[in-house]
């Protein structure tokens, strides 16, 4: 069965890639400026759809980050490497001699902090020529999925979200010739800690997605990680089954902007002795909060 495009968008074409989540964007060039009507419709694409795809882009570094300074405040990460003259632009290099990547763990960006991300923009200047893919899961349908006795439990709880072990980690590595992506660094952000609510209400959408990663996720709050292990360990398997994800294939001017507060990504290693070079730009957010509803199982009467 054919795609069908969503119709009831104006300015922008919009063609879902998968039952679960994303969409392929048309009709937009997005190095020009933007009327607030297109911006609009784009905001609420990502909405629905959670991830949404551009092809055929021609961009600068100044291009992408006014771009993303439309739907809100950019991030500097101080982890990655930095396209020169761009301390917001983030660069993802993997040259052909490197053996690791960066993000091949299922997570989302920036949780570890009291402001998480609300949204990643992924621009690919050079791909490999086979391999390299995105793959992106929906932290709503992770959540529904589960039963009701699971979700009463996840509802009182909160988490610990940690940089320091991953980042550490992977600075070390970054010493080591060909071992990482270049350029990571150290940086004195690693001992940033934040404590987010397990399930989080989408303050756009209304949903209450997942909202654990098995980078950035410690424990809860109130347990040990040995106590936290089990049911954490639990979640990370459950919300990458195939039901919940859609994979995206990059090409030269392809672009990607997904929601990180209801969305997990995992970029897929399978291309060793090529090179693959992404610019990304990363959109501040709120702290993630849990509104309480009158029909929660975790409220219901026996």
């Amino acid at each position: 069965m054919t795609e069908q495009p969503q119709s009831d968008f104006r300015h922008i074409t919009v063609k879902p890639i998968s039952g679960a989540l994303g969409a392929e964007i048309g009709g937009v060039d997005l190095s020009k400026p933007l009327a607030p009507e297109v911006v609009a419709e784009i905001r609420r694409a990502l909405v629905d759809n959670l991830v949404v795809f551009f092809r055929d882009q021609d961009l600068t570094p100044d291009q992408q980050k006014t771009f993303g300074r439309m739907f809100g405040d950019l991030h500097v990460n101080s982890f990655f490497p930095q396209v020169p003259g761009h301390e917001e632009v983030q660069l993802l290099l993997k040259e052909p001699q490197h053996k690791n990547n960066i993000g091949d763990r299922w997570h989302t960006d920036v949780s570890y902090t009291r402001r998480p991300a609300l949204g990643s923009i992924l621009y690919a200047k050079e791909v490999p020529p086979y391999g390299g893919d995105t793959m992106f899961a929906n932290m709503y349908l992770a959540y529904e999925a589960l039963s009701d006795g699971m979700k009463t439990v996840l509802r009182g709880l909160r988490a610990f979200h940690s940089a320091r072990e991953n980042f550490a980690k992977r600075a070390a590595e970054a010493e080591l010739p060909g071992s990482a992506s270049g350029g990571f660094q150290h940086s004195d952000d690693v001992e940033q800690e934040a404590s987010h609510p397990v399930i989080r209400t989408h303050p756009e959408s209304g949903r209450d997605a997942l909202y654990v990663n098995s980078v950035f996720t410690k424990n809860f709050e109130g347990m040990t990680r040995e106590e936290s292990a089990p049911l954490l360990q639990y979640l990370f398997a459950h919300l990458s089954k195939p039901e919940f994800v859609c994979r995206f294939r990059w090409q030269p001017g392809s672009l990607a902007f997904w929601d990180n507060r209801c969305t997990q990504h995992f970029a897929i290693n399978d291309y060793h002795g090529f090179r693959r070079h992404m610019n990304r730009v990363t959109l501040l957010g709120d702290a993630p909060f849990l509104t309480e509803r009158a029909d929660d199982p975790a409220h219901a009467v026996a």
